[in-house]
């Protein structure tokens, strides 16, 4: 009876949360259809709420955004969009704080979690996966010294909260498992395991920094 228990849970829970987390998605996006004129939502027209309809229009939104954004006329406005935005000072701070951020996450030559290391934390002898995001940039470079590189230690099984760590390259394991196979490991505690490949010993060479991309060290 146990044992039936267990697989039943085994077989549902993923299940339920997906659905769970999907359906959230989706009314979250479905309140784009605020955007419409009262007269035009589903409430006046059908009587009803259809349940997706604005996850349609979400997405409708975000494609003509960037098909706009890709021609010559829809970067001028963006341009003018960001230099008025540049304009007001704590609107600044912030547009431009979340841009470099969602810069560095969605685009295509995006530098974030571009590989997958070991490192010890929170202490010596405890071993947890970081995601390496860079090199130390700014004024900060100023003050290590030596070769380090900047990592993001992401909590369990939660892996959007975290840590930002800069470390000796010296003291960071390159792992042979794609940032997928890494983030799927972390987000299940351990219990999907990605294939076992021939990887460094504990306390062998390090991380070459020299082949980071240092483009964006500065941002």
């Amino acid at each position: 009876m146990k044992r039936y228990f267990i697989t039943g849970l085994l077989v549902l829970v993923p299940l339920f949360i997906t659905v769970w987390v999907i359906t959230a998605i989706i009314g979250l996006m479905d309140n784009s259809l605020l955007l419409l004129p009262e007269q035009w939502r589903p409430e006046a027209q059908f009587g009803h709420r259809i349940f997706g309809l604005g996850a349609i229009l979400t997405l409708l939104i975000v494609f003509v955004t960037g098909l706009l954004a890709t021609n010559f006329f829809g970067k001028q406005l963006i341009d003018l969009w960001e230099a008025f935005l540049g304009k007001v000072p704590f609107v600044k701070s912030i547009y431009n704080s979340v841009k470099q951020v969602s810069d560095t996450l969605f685009s295509d030559s995006g530098n974030a979690f571009r590989k997958a290391v070991l490192v010890q934390f929170p202490r010596q002898g405890t071993w947890t996966i970081a995601f390496v995001t860079g090199q130390p940039g700014g004024d900060v470079a100023n003050h290590l010294t030596g070769d380090y590189v900047s990592v993001y230690v992401p909590t369990t099984p939660n892996p959007t909260g975290g840590y930002f760590l800069m470390i000796p390259a010296a003291d960071v394991i390159e792992l042979k498992m794609s940032v997928d196979e890494a983030l799927k490991y972390i987000i299940s505690m351990g219990v999907v395991a990605p294939p076992v490949q021939p990887h460094h010993h504990i306390g062998g060479p390090g991380l070459d920094s020299t082949n980071l991309d240092t483009t964006s060290s500065d941002a």
